[in-house]
């Protein structure tokens, strides 16, 4: 039994990357023959592509999948730790769970992902949620087959669970949600220590994988017919830097450009590793989408130094603008407000870089402490009200420029990659080069093409449209 630690996570040494390969013993290859299994999945498009892989895992082993949570045999809870929101959602599954369990004694309950390696979740499992099987981390998603069929054979809770910087494990089976939209992790961990994240007690440190498995995957999924990658990492930009001394993410784009795969995007960006030579890349090439979600965080250069981010306002500004030099590019971000002392001169400084930056879109959050970083020590003296009224005035001002960026694409016409029918009735939806969101009418065959949409209507969030023959 291993448990998760805080000040073992934390560790960052020189330490050699050990690269291994996926292998799975033969004796767990039927296990799962006439069993079911639901997964249910929080947080970021990284969780989502862990999901992928357990899923891979569990159909090798002859499971079937269930959306229905009565009919599983098997219960995985991928969590996620960003917020403190989160965390209540995955322990509010729990409570339902347990109340399951209660009806059928043999289901099996796992949970796994970010809320997995923090130490004070694991105390709490241990001590509210007995009934839970099996937890296990980031860095050994590879050991499920191993840990469920413990679970089979001794249902007593097993917690397993590195707090380690971290291995590259190849070749974990995958069986992806879309056939024509696929994840591909190039980076692991995190290096960047901001003050408010967890990310890098929970994933570890920074690790590329190696260039050569990166193309060969990419190339596959180009022969498989797939149509758009998205290129995964907490901090994407820091690729290479690691493992190489002359390769960095603007080589890996161009290497995967020249693949001819019809899209590429990445996500997500840390202003401080933005190079001009990565901009040069994405300008060069069209199938590299002409969009970057680009956190700033705040516009407070006293917040943005006690976060941690290592740039200033000016910095961020800088970088920005030549990104917009990029012809078509659209641009997102993260803000969060309320951040401890956060005044409102400091709120004033974001709204005004909001204003000359005018964001395509922009995901806002309050503040949220999370144990064991050190914005979580800090004193907070500003209330929840006046938190939440701060964050209205910044959504009503990126909704603004939002609306404003999607009316400029009115008449004009675009290529849309259809993923399948609208919530709007007898339509289908699908998001253009810089990922915007648009509703159109269209056949179901149209799902996994890459088609041309005039824009008609724009609207904050989305645009609506109809299909040019």
């Amino acid at each position: 039994m291993q448990s998760p630690s805080y000040e073992k996570a934390k560790i960052r040494s020189k330490s050699e990357v050990l690269v291994r390969k996926f292998s799975l013993d033969n004796s767990l290859l039927e296990i799962g023959l006439n069993k079911k299994f639901f997964l249910k999945t929080y947080g970021c498009q990284m969780n989502e592509h862990d999901s992928e892989n357990i899923k891979g895992m569990l159909r090798i082993m002859n499971f079937s999948e269930t959306f229905d949570l009565n009919e599983a045999d098997v219960i995985i809870l991928n969590t996620c730790s960003i917020r403190e929101n989160a965390h209540n959602k995955a322990f509010g599954m729990l409570g339902r769970i347990k109340h399951l369990k209660k009806d059928k004694p043999n289901l099996i309950v796992a949970i796994c992902g970010c809320m997995a390696q923090e130490e004070g979740v694991v105390n709490e499992i241990r001590k509210k949620y007995k009934f839970v099987n099996f937890v296990f981390g980031t860095h050994n998603l590879d050991a499920l087959p191993k840990l469920l069929n413990n679970s089979f054979i001794n249902a007593k809770l097993n917690i397993e669970v590195k707090s380690i910087e971290g291995d590259i494990i190849e070749d974990i089976p995958v069986t992806r949600d879309s056939m024509y939209k696929a994840y591909v992790n190039i980076i692991y961990g995190c290096d960047k220590f901001c003050t408010y994240c967890i990310v890098p007690y929970t994933r570890g440190k920074q690790r590329s994988r190696r260039r050569e498995d990166i193309i060969l995957e990419v190339e596959k999924l180009y022969a498989d017919g797939y149509q758009e990658i998205t290129l995964l990492g907490q901090n994407v930009n820091a690729y290479g830097k690691d493992l190489y001394d002359d390769y960095d993410l603007s080589n890996l784009l161009e290497d995967i450009a020249k693949i001819k795969i019809p899209r590429i995007r990445f996500i997500t960006s840390h202003p401080w590793d933005f190079t001009d030579s990565l901009i040069e890349v994405i300008k060069k090439y069209d199938n590299i989408l002409k969009y970057v979600h680009l956190p700033v965080q705040s516009g407070s250069n006293r917040i943005l130094k006690l976060m941690g981010r290592r740039y200033t306002k000016e910095k961020y500004l800088e970088l920005f603008h030549k990104l917009k030099t990029i012809p078509g590019i659209a641009i997102t971000t993260d803000i969060i407000v309320g951040f401890p002392s956060e005044n409102e001169e400091d709120f004033a400084d974001t709204l005004d870089l909001v204003k000359e930056c005018e964001f395509d879109g922009a995901f806002t959050f309050i503040y949220s402490p999370r144990e064991n970083t050190p914005a979580s020590k800090l004193k907070d003296d500003t209330t929840l009200e006046e938190k939440e009224t701060r964050l209205y005035k910044l959504n009503d001002l990126i909704n603004k420029y939002s609306k404003e960026s999607n009316l400029k694409m009115l008449n004009n016409i675009y290529s849309v990659l259809v993923e399948g029918e609208s919530s709007k009735e007898g339509m289908l939806y699908g998001y253009t080069e810089t990922n915007k969101l648009v509703n159109f009418k269209g056949d179901l065959t149209l799902v996994g093409k890459i088609v041309s949409v005039k824009i008609t209507d724009a609207k904050s969030f989305s645009l609506d449209g109809e299909l040019v023959e």
